[in-house]
């Protein structure tokens, strides 16, 4: 069954497999806050297991944000989470740190969390990894209400060596709003991490590109990605917005975000790409309706995936 909090809005999340259970980590906010909109200042990272994708055991909370004033001191949002060569499970989160509680101005940078066994988590001090202002459009350089640096995903090129992170970022220059980009970091261990120039173009109809997956399905890779509705710009402006993808070469490298095509309409959101222990490529995404205007939130059950002719992803049964 899906997955679902009765006290708490549950939406962004990512997964890990250890090769016996996933891992599903989770944002949530509780639901007496009354107003939905104010989960995102208030969301926590939870963690749950499942050996099936469908049946989960919720295991609360996997850490808190920090203190107020603090990189994450507002509340900690959508992540990645991978193993290093020595075995541990480190977690590359969003630190969200609104300026004031009247404001929408918002400054986000990575975070990190490392767990021997992805339930006992220890946070860095710090962030990791923030915008480069030379090569970025931060806060109060435009009209865009936040300092756009989140949902990193973070993966390891065989070819150079080097590990990638790629971001949720806004570039410096075209029209406004249509500046969403992929943001991209390098790292040689993990730890230290260099701003890179942008691996796409603004001006691809996306206002922003939220919470990347890169990931293989019958041998071709997938950028998986949303926008939602209102952000959409330029050439896709009165589109509906949802899930995205489109096939891409060997990473990293440009991605032409004009190609991207809707996967799932928004309804669902934040989709995430998942092998299950059969082999089969599925989506899972969090319930983004609304009944009388309230935000469901709670996470679906796997929608099969597969490759078409033209090489896009789409679904096998709609959702």
């Amino acid at each position: 069954m899906a997955f679902k909090r009765p006290d708490h809005w549950v939406w962004d999340f990512w997964l890990a497999d250890d090769g016996e259970r996933f891992h599903l980590f989770y944002l949530h906010a509780p639901k007496s806050l009354g107003n939905p909109d104010l989960r995102h200042r208030n969301a926590r990272i939870g963690h749950a297991t499942s050996t099936d994708l469908g049946d989960w055991t919720d295991h609360g909370l996997a850490f808190d944000a920090g203190a107020p004033g603090t990189f994450d001191g507002s509340a900690t949002w959508t992540g990645s989470v991978i193993r290093d060569d020595a075995g541990l499970w480190r977690m590359f989160y969003t630190g969200s740190r609104f300026l004031a509680p009247d404001s929408a101005a918002n400054v986000e940078t990575i975070g990190l969390a490392t767990s021997p066994d992805l339930f006992t988590w220890t946070k860095a001090n710090g962030p990791v990894c923030a915008a480069d202002p030379a090569l970025y459009e931060i806060l109060g350089t435009s009209s865009w209400p936040e300092e756009a640096w989140r949902d990193p995903w973070v993966f390891r090129d065989e070819a150079d060596g080097l590990w990638h992170m790629l971001i949720t970022a806004r570039g410096k220059h075209g029209a406004e709003p249509d500046r969403g980009v992929m943001g991209h970091a390098t790292s040689p261990d993990l730890d230290v991490w260099t701003v890179q120039p942008a691996l796409s173009a603004a001006g691809s109809g996306f206002a922003h590109l939220e919470v990347f997956q890169l990931v293989e399905v019958d041998g071709q890779n997938h950028m998986v990605f949303c926008c939602d509705t209102p952000k959409l710009c330029g050439l896709r402006a009165g589109q509906v917005g949802g899930i995205w993808s489109l096939p891409v070469g060997a990473m990293p490298g440009q991605v032409d975000f004009s190609q991207a095509r809707l996967l799932v309409d928004e309804r669902l959101y934040a989709g995430r790409v998942v092998t299950d222990r059969q082999g089969r490529a599925c989506l899972l995404a969090f319930d983004n309706s609304t009944i009388d205007g309230q935000f469901m939130g709670g996470i679906c059950d796997p929608i099969p995936l597969r490759v078409d002719a033209d090489g896009y992803l789409s679904v096998k049964v709609r959702p």
